[in-house]
């Protein structure tokens, strides 16, 4: 592999052992140079391991961790072109805001001239919208200011490659969005590479360039985020990014149809005969009052507001417990719970793993 001509990070063969616990196994994995990527799954998956492998705090146990394509292994964190940003800050308290930006500077040998190390720390501060704030104390400031003087100082000793362990995790929902947005500039804006690792799946689809979805020490995809939730690759990946709908059934010999537990048959996308497991996403499911002839009759049990979206909970004849999303501004009024309603779908819409 040529990780250095593309790649600012590259895992070959990597795994991770803590005793008998196989944390990471035998990854594969290339970030581009310039890119954002997320690496996401649910706790345990392995993601934050290859977080600080990236990052010197952890060794492989087998297999090689490149940057810049040049070897990793063994390389203390403090020799590497990566800085990390810790879900906790870990800022300095009884240091005012340049202080803990200028930390790092100020630990440089050979020393750094103090002109230029206040050149820089205020180019950093200014660079996360907190020019005015140098002589602040850090108690003196919100959780999002706290959080872009932890981005600041990640910063300002210009690394490769900036790591992100769930920065936004101690955020409420409202500042944790606007933060998601500064990020995405702030990294445009750089040009360097940044690695975000979330359990949040809302956060890695709105802000990376890439998904790397993680799941018991491996990759089950890597993709843009229209791609991996439009095409997951696994019934994992469907499961896990968005809300999903699930129907079993058996493929029949045509390939083209599934034969539901009552008997009846839908129509899908081509796939071969076999036990299978169909994928719905909520929003792909049309939602009609009354008992139809053209679709699956089913009772609300459950009616959930979104703001803009309605979520109801459909105990379907055949289908089983369905969920479905529906637009409001689209809908006359909403369905009441124990209504009465038959739900439709194109077969284009449904996804076919197997069982």
């Amino acid at each position: 592999m040529s990780g250095a001509a593309t790649n600012d990070v590259e895992f070959q063969g990597v795994s991770k052992r803590y005793g008998e616990v196989l944390a990471v196994s035998g990854i594969d994995l290339g970030v581009p140079k310039g890119a954002f990527v997320a690496l996401l799954g649910p706790s345990g998956c392995g993601k934050t391991t290859c977080l600080r492998m990236i990052g010197g705090f952890e060794q492989p146990s087998e297999g090689t961790v490149l940057i810049d394509g040049k070897s990793m292994n063994g390389v203390p964190a403090y020799q590497r072109p990566v800085n990390m940003v810790f879900q906790h800050y870990a800022l300095f308290p009884h240091l005012d805001v340049q202080a803990n930006v200028s930390y790092g500077l100020r630990q440089r040998r050979p020393r750094i001239d103090r002109r230029e190390i206040d050149r820089r720390t205020l180019e950093a501060l200014e660079l996360v919208r907190l020019g005015g704030f140098a002589a602040r104390r850090i108690d003196e400031m919100s959780g999002g200011q706290q959080q872009r003087v932890a981005l600041a100082r990640a910063i300002v000793n210009r690394p490769s490659v900036l790591l992100l362990d769930e920065p936004l995790a101690a955020l409420d929902r409202k500042l944790r969005t606007a933060m998601q947005i500064e990020l995405q500039s702030l990294q445009r804006e750089l040009g360097i590479t940044f690695v975000l690792v979330t359990h949040d799946q809302e956060e890695a689809l709105s802000m990376s360039d890439l998904v790397c979805v993680m799941n018991a020490g491996r990759i089950e995809q890597m993709a843009p985020p229209q791609q991996v939730y439009d095409r997951p690759a696994t019934l994992f990946v469907a499961d896990f990014v968005g809300k999903t709908n699930r129907i079993s059934g058996t493929v029949e010999a045509d390939g083209a149809s599934l034969r539901l537990a009552d008997g009846r048959a839908i129509q899908v996308p081509r796939k071969a005969p076999g036990a299978a497991t169909a994928v719905l996403r909520p929003e792909a499911v049309h939602i009609a009052r009354g008992d139809r002839s053209d679709g699956f009759a089913g009772t609300v049990t459950h009616r959930i507001f979104l703001g803009n979206f309605v979520e109801y909970a459909i105990a379907a004849d055949g289908l089983g417990e369905m969920l479905v999303t529906a637009d409001r501004s689209a809908a006359r009024q909403t369905i009441d719970p124990g209504e009465r309603v038959t739900l439709s779908f194109a077969p284009e819409s449904l996804l076919i793993f197997p069982a």
